[in-house]
């Protein structure tokens, strides 16, 4: 697992979610293999396409020799058995791919997936090796009700309940507050930062201010090519996990250089 956030370099992760064929995943991941690789060092890249396509993103990233890294959007927590529909770290592993998604609001509020099962993919994912990226984030009737810290932290803990310290450079967490997704609505730059900020002292809580300050927190939430850099900017924002923009290189690679510029 090559995506280690000991040194909190920018992460910036595309999120295809269920969209493209065959033909536009490999020639999408191709673009923006093309396109970061340009950016140099100054920032890991990585894209999660569906599951149907990842053996073949992945042969033609290899093939190309490329180093983008490619994700799963989810995983399951049992290594194998009468699962129907399900994919394990294991299978994932054998097609090369690196890390996973896990507790994306989309699987939480759309399909249901309560913080226990989220805690223990999770679990599952980093205890293997496999690299995770945690996802967590408030509703919009959460946040009016000022519980945006309460439900980040109730969130945190039990998606980090069976991790250990020395699991946590596999692992980032995605902070992506439910009613900025595909919204066009986004988090102000002091919002995120003040949510950010808490979700690291959780982190610090749970294992050591000196893991917190290495643990990257992404952003997630309608982020575009015009807000990322002062986004990017923030202290404890450490790059974004990218939907809808991640679905055309052009603007998925300007936030990606948006991200390597701000550190």
């Amino acid at each position: 697992m090559t995506m280690s956030s000991a040194a909190r370099k920018p992460l910036v992760v595309g999120n295809w979610k269920m969209n493209t064929d065959r033909a536009s995943a490999l020639a999408l991941a191709r673009d923006v293999a093309g396109g970061s690789a340009s950016i140099g060092d100054r920032v890991v890249v990585g894209i999660c396409p569906p599951f149907v396509y990842l053996d073949a993103v992945v042969r033609d990233l290899q093939a190309a020799g490329s180093k983008l890294h490619v994700g799963a959007q989810d995983v399951y927590f049992e290594p194998e058995g009468a699962f129907t529909g399900e994919v394990s770290v294991g299978m994932l592993e054998d097609l090369g791919v690196e890390f996973s998604l896990t507790g994306h609001s989309e699987r939480r509020h759309v399909l249901g997936e309560s913080d226990e099962l989220v805690g223990k993919k999770t679990a599952a994912a980093v205890s293997a090796g496999h690299g995770v990226i945690l996802c967590i984030g408030e509703t919009l009737d959460e946040r009016r009700a000022g519980r945006t810290d309460a439900v980040n932290e109730r969130q945190l803990r039990a998606g980090l309940a069976g991790v250990g310290a020395e699991q946590l450079s596999i692992l980032s967490i995605a902070y992506e507050p439910v009613w900025a997704i595909g919204t066009g609505n986004t988090a102000t730059p002091d919002d995120a930062q003040s949510a950010h900020h808490a979700i690291r002292g959780v982190i610090a809580d749970l294992f050591g201010a000196p893991e917190a300050d290495r643990m990257r927190v992404l952003y997630g939430g309608s982020v575009k090519p015009d807000n990322a850099r002062e986004l990017f900017s923030c202290p404890d924002i450490d790059g974004g996990l990218i939907g809808g923009a991640s679905l055309k290189s052009e603007p998925f690679l300007r936030i990606a250089l948006a991200a390597a510029e701000t550190r």
